[in-house]
């Protein structure tokens, strides 16, 4: 991977979240997540945005136009890469304590990447929360707790979206 030219805390996706943060809630939107990723030969710079009401093409594109020349300003990123803007979508996966908060109650998978005490690695069930990087859920057998550092992921999911 090439070395970030203005090397910042948290790599690439932290120094780019510090740059369109405010420009995503000031268009009274919430920023879900900022992802750097690699998929085969290409990078790919993922901006998640949310809100109360559906995501429309039209408005992740009003984004895209308004942080493309913020981030070709600030060059937070020593390589090429594709600018995507986009819902995180119905199977949007868990990595910030606001996420937690935001979605008790909710219907939420997980993936342990090492099983439990019970033997489980894959646990669906509601959300109760994320308390001292402990992750509880209610399952069907019950309260089913586990570390945070412990899950390969946690995703809001429905009965057709569990661990795809």
């Amino acid at each position: 991977m090439a070395k970030a030219k203005h090397q910042q805390p948290g790599g690439a996706a932290a120094a780019v979240e510090t740059i369109v943060r405010p420009v995503v809630e000031n268009m009274g939107l919430r920023l879900w997540d900022v992802r750097f990723e690699k998929e085969g030969p290409d990078w790919f710079l993922r901006v998640l945005i949310d809100r109360d009401e559906p995501l429309d093409t039209d408005t992740c594109e009003a984004v895209s136009r308004a942080i493309d020349p913020l981030l070709d300003q600030a060059d937070p990123i020593d390589q090429s890469y594709y600018l995507e803007v986009g819902s995180p979508g119905l199977g949007r996966r868990l990595t910030r304590p606001e996420h937690y908060e935001a979605l008790v109650g909710q219907k939420c998978a997980a993936r342990l990447i090492r099983p439990d005490e019970e033997g489980r690695r894959e646990l669906e069930g509601t959300l109760v929360g994320l308390e001292d990087g402990i992750v509880t859920l209610h399952t069907e057998q019950g309260e089913a707790s586990f570390p945070l550092k412990s899950a390969g992921f946690v995703k809001l999911c429905d009965d057709e979206n569990l661990f795809g």
